[in-house]
């Protein structure tokens, strides 16, 4: 599962376009993926499936949360995953081998929006997780997923709220509501880069053939008691949305700003005691008719 990225998109196979090196950007999805495993695994557990799959293709895979998940959910599945990254599907490889199933992985890295995907199989479940807002068609895209999955097969769309919030609104003490200008700088960029974030996709899945059999909305609320990885995450969420607002902000916004990305520093974000990551999760569970 990932949350949306701070950044405009620019590449459309895949829903993390970055002004970053892919290295870093791999790096972050791995801590996204660390902080959000609990709700992911609660997603996977929640799908109406009844008999696990026994073929499973996750769209827009990025570094692998999703697919380790639900291999490890549906231990007699084989899953292909399926992203426009060679790096991160090389990443996700190797993290398949070490979980023991690199025997039932298949990447495959691919535009998903080309107009023709390349030989997906016939699989009982398709998963896409914070990919379907980013698609150039996404109507196409759900035609697309309905003739690729098996009659009575299920696809699982997770989609963010938005990206996520660090800090309360009144925070830091020298810039407070800091967090919601960075957002509000970047707003335009997102409205013209990713204009279906926040979509209700329940008439769009209709449309395609499906029925939707289930929605749920989960509030992310993660701290650092939960995982060492959120003040990490927050430090790489925060730099990036600094990349891209910096023209639109303030000197004392970015001054403060600086304050807390400085991992070294007295005002540092990994200092705080009111950290977190919050956000929340929409999933469909939509059934090909």
């Amino acid at each position: 599962m990932r949350m949306d990225h701070p950044t405009p998109h620019t590449q459309h196979a895949h829903p993390h376009g970055t002004a970053h090196g892919m290295g870093d950007q791999a790096d972050f999805l791995d801590l996204e993926a660390e902080v959000l495993a609990e709700h992911t695994a609660s997603i996977t557990a929640w799908l109406p499936l009844g008999a696990g799959p026994r073929h499973i293709v996750d769209l827009g895979c990025g570094t692998g949360a999703g697919t380790l998940a639900l291999l490890e959910r549906f231990p007699g599945a084989r899953l292909t995953a399926v992203d426009s990254s060679a790096a991160h599907l090389r990443r996700l490889a190797r993290k398949a081998e070490a979980a023991g199933a690199a025997d039932r992985t298949t990447c495959v890295r691919a535009d998903l929006d080309a107009p023709e995907w390349p030989a997906l199989g016939t699989p009982e479940l398709v998963w896409a997780s914070a990919s379907l807002h980013h698609m150039a068609d996404p109507a196409g895209t759900l035609r697309k997923v309905h003739g690729l999955l098996a009659p009575g097969g299920l696809f699982a769309v997770v989609e963010p709220a938005g990206f996520p919030r660090f800090l309360p609104g009144d925070a830091p003490e020298t810039a407070p509501g800091l967090e919601e200008r960075c957002h509000a700088a970047l707003a335009g960029d997102h409205a013209a880069h990713v204009p279906h974030r926040g979509a209700d996709w329940s008439g769009a899945l209709a449309a395609a053939g499906f029925a939707v059999e289930g929605e749920r909305t989960l509030t992310v609320a993660v701290t650092p008691s939960r995982t060492d990885a959120v003040g990490r995450y927050a430090i790489s969420g925060l730099s990036r949305m600094r990349e891209r607002a910096a023209s639109s902000l303030t000197a004392a916004d970015l001054t403060a700003l600086d304050g807390l990305l400085d991992t070294g520093g007295p005002h540092s974000i990994l200092r705080r005691d009111d950290l977190s990551v919050r956000t929340e999760l929409t999933v469909w569970a939509a059934r090909r008719r």
